[in-house]
């Protein structure tokens, strides 16, 4: 954009410099004031006329050059100023202003862990624009060494303080999750801070024990548009719950899919749904909250074949749940993929649903022994089939995929239907054709 505001620029120089040139030969060769041209042009005013007196016609003709220069010096002096506002490496020129509806803060969510450092340091390294992606870290506990962390970064971030440190009251059994308490009341000050009191329309939530992929900005800014425009997605997350290194395709580092279960570990809402959840916000485990069909409502998020982010942290309330079984195993992208040149209207609910549905029960169903010694002839995909609760649990425990469901959703889960490699092949773990909906029982 600067190359091309610069080429226009020097061309309206020349061609300004042309002109006054040409004018300049037109004046030095008009015809004496009686006579008409030979367009029948008519008399210019007398104060311009030339004379019988050579000298003073001389005179005046200079000092009508003289403010034609000056003319243009003016008018040079203005499209010089105008290319400085452009010119990259100037310092003192004003900041592009970028669309507020274009700005896509990350909010990330911080309390005593002062390994935040990896987190930030990543987001900034890898970070196109602070216009387009102003980092808000967000922080509870009132942890000192982790506040002092947050602070060195300067104005490369916003730090906010969540005021409130109380402990909570609780029913005697919960507690032992006095923490996923603080959790949920700590995203729910931390959201209201991002749309309510600093007016943006749309946030990437990362917890601060997440690493980026390099291409973690261009994956949100290109889903933006998407998930303004199809209100049959609530989310887009950066995470694969079954992504781990051997169950997901390296050479398919641009496939993204619908999910009906809410991934989280890095993912962008928009203010229109935060002020559909806020009034409801549940007191402790929000993200299961989320996974609820009152909240869900039938729509569904975007997440990567490859992972967007990467957890760095075994420590915390949830004390290391599936973290040495499953999280730790996570492939990160390592790929820059340009999002944002892609189409990606494939994605888009009608069309997505048609061409996953053929996809899917157009493949071969295969026996679970073939699966798992790795028998499969032919590059595949191929069709696993679940009948009930217990046979999916047993075939995904089994085949090494996360078996937990939520109100009946599956962890990847699309029309109940989870996608996976196995020993190379492309693997549709699937209820039988004609599925209509979710039990919540299967929980």
């Amino acid at each position: 954009m600067i190359r091309k505001r610069g080429s226009f620029i020097l061309c309206g120089t020349f061609l300004f410099i042309t002109w006054n040139a040409i004018l300049v030969l037109l004046l030095w060769g008009r015809p004496p004031s009686g006579q008409t041209g030979e367009h029948g042009q008519g008399k210019r005013d007398v104060a311009e006329r030339p004379t019988n007196d050579m000298v003073g016609d001389v005179l005046r003709m200079a000092d009508t050059f003289e403010a034609e220069l000056e003319m243009q010096r003016k008018i040079l002096l203005q499209i010089k100023n105008q290319q400085s506002l452009w010119d990259p490496s100037n310092k003192n020129a004003p900041k592009v202003v970028v669309p507020h509806q274009l700005v896509i803060p990350i909010l990330v969510i911080a309390c005593n862990r002062v390994t935040v450092r990896r987190c930030l340091d990543k987001l900034l390294e890898l970070r196109p624009s602070a216009e387009l992606f102003p980092i808000i870290v967000s922080q509870d506990c009132g942890h000192a060494e982790t506040a002092e962390v947050i602070r060195s970064y300067g104005n490369q971030v916003i730090h906010l303080k969540q005021p409130v440190l109380s402990d909570i009251a609780v029913r005697p059994e919960h507690k032992k999750f006095q923490g996923y308490y603080k959790i949920s009341r700590h995203y729910r000050w931390a959201l209201n801070q991002v749309f309510k009191t600093l007016s943006h329309s749309s946030a990437v939530v990362v917890e601060d024990d997440l690493e980026v992929a390099p291409d973690f900005f261009e994956y949100f800014q290109a889903l933006l548009p998407l998930l303004k425009s199809d209100p049959t997605l609530w989310c887009v997350s950066a995470w694969n719950d079954n992504g781990r290194d051997g169950y997901v395709d390296p050479g398919s580092a641009n496939l993204l899919y619908r999910t009906d279960f809410f991934p989280g570990l890095g993912w962008m809402l928009l203010r229109e749904m935060w002020e559909e959840l806020e009034p409801k916000w549940p007191a402790s485990f929000w993200d299961d909250w989320m996974r609820q069909p009152e909240q869900r409502r039938g729509r569904a998020c975007i997440r990567p074949e490859i992972s967007r982010t990467l957890t760095f942290g075994r420590k915390g309330v949830s004390l290391g749940q599936f973290y040495d079984k499953y999280l730790r195993y996570i492939k990160l992208n390592t790929e820059f993929v340009p999002f944002t040149k892609l189409d990606l209207s494939y994605l888009k609910e009608e069309k997505y649903r048609e061409h996953f549905e053929k996809e899917v029960y157009r493949a071969p169903v295969v026996p679970y022994e073939d699966v798992k010694q790795g028998q499969l002839k032919g590059t595949g995909p191929y069709r696993l089939q679940y009948s009930s609760k217990d046979s999916f649990k047993i075939l995904a425990k089994n085949l090494g995929v996360m078996d937990d469901l939520k109100s009946g959703v599956p962890r990847t889960g699309y029309r109940g239907v989870v996608s996976f490699i196995s020993k190379g092949r492309r693997i549709y773990l699937a209820p039988p054709p004609g599925w209509t909906k979710y039990d919540p029982s299967w929980s």
